[in-house]
């Protein structure tokens, strides 16, 4: 096993639910120094695990492990902490709880303060669904949090991300004729459609319309389909998969009891200094979406990665991307606070 578990005991979600014997997985990267304030958070994105998010770390790059202290942890329902497939029964599979954002981030708080004994994080850092767990930090702890790099993240999941969402949930309902009562007949072949669908959204049309995928090792668009999306969503639990789309599209840094819904007041609350890196041909995490969040935030720099990559501009794969992003958090991590 190549990562750590913090036992969270019974936790009350904000759905109510009581959830038994969660747990936290996370991996980390490098050592903690003695005042405890070299933390980086860099949370897991929808369906990834902490191992995808290695090809940011390294030595010589911003996040440096004989530098800084890097902390994986891993997103409720990714399959390695608390999760349909790892939960036993009653809240197993389809009957796992509604976990949001918001408790991800609570859970997070409890493994760096309760274990590691940590009042100070220099950086949180995350893509995608990391991306709004980057803002919900900074939204739930603006004392504790001193700078926030969400790339091709939004700080809620608007409109259009929802029904985006809502179209690869409902691949997967389709498989049971759309009764949730069914929902434990759900195979891993089912995730085919699920793939499928999502490759119209992950990469742009530019990616498409000059053959990228012929750099990724496939000559035919039908390889590229079956081979990347249809091949990497059939290794994941749909229940799984269903309980991360519910936290992805209820994803709002606003709906707790912070704020009330109040959308840009938590922005307006969020105190870091912010480097935000939307994909420029990001399809469902849009560059305005994220332009709309900067100007209400009071510390964040808008530093779109001009890439033909879309969403997945910020997933590792191609080197100008990573180069951009790293060196983003090389001048983020520059830069001095006030706190």
């Amino acid at each position: 096993m190549d990562y750590e578990v913090f036992d969270l005991g019974n936790v009350t979600l904000q759905s109510g639910v009581t959830l038994p014997s969660a747990f936290l997985a996370y991996q980390t990267y490098g050592k903690l120094n003695e005042k405890k304030d070299n933390v980086i958070v860099y949370p897991t994105a929808f369906g990834d695990q902490h191992v995808q998010n290695e090809w940011l770390i390294g030595n010589g790059m911003a996040l440096d492990p004989q530098k800084y202290f890097i902390i994986v942890p891993n997103l409720l329902g990714n399959g390695l902490s608390s999760s349909p497939s790892n939960t036993p029964p009653p809240f197993d599979r389809a009957h796992f709880p509604q976990v949001t954002i918001y408790d991800n981030v609570q859970f997070q708080h409890r493994l760096l303060t309760e274990k590691f004994g940590i009042q100070k994080i220099a950086l949180v850092v995350g893509w995608s669904m990391g991306g709004i767990q980057s803002y919900q930090w900074g939204a739930s702890y603006p004392d504790m949090v001193e700078r926030i790099a969400p790339f091709a993240g939004i700080a809620k999941t608007w409109p259009h991300t929802y029904v985006v969402l809502d179209g690869m949930k409902a691949a997967l309902m389709a498989a049971v004729g759309f009764d949730s009562s069914r929902l434990n007949e759900l195979t891993a072949s089912d995730m085919r459609a699920v793939g499928r669908t999502y490759a119209g959204w992950g990469l742009s049309q530019a990616f498409y319309r000059e053959e990228l995928y012929r750099e990724l090792g496939f000559n035919a668009l039908e390889d590229f389909i079956a081979g990347v999306w249809e091949d990497s969503f059939r290794k994941m639990d749909p229940h799984n998969v269903l309980a991360m789309l519910w936290t992805g599209q209820y994803a709002d840094i606003s709906a707790n009891p912070t704020y009330n819904g109040d959308f840009n007041k938590a922005l307006r609350s969020i105190e870091a200094l912010a480097y935000i890196m939307p994909g420029s041909t990001d399809l469902f995490c849009t560059a305005d979406d994220n332009k709309y969040e900067a100007k209400r935030m009071p510390n964040a720099d808008l530093n779109p990665i001009e890439s033909i990559w879309g969403h997945f501009a910020g997933r590792g794969i191609n080197r100008a991307d990573n180069q951009f992003i790293d060196d983003n958090l090389k001048r983020l991590l520059a830069l001095r606070t006030n706190k």
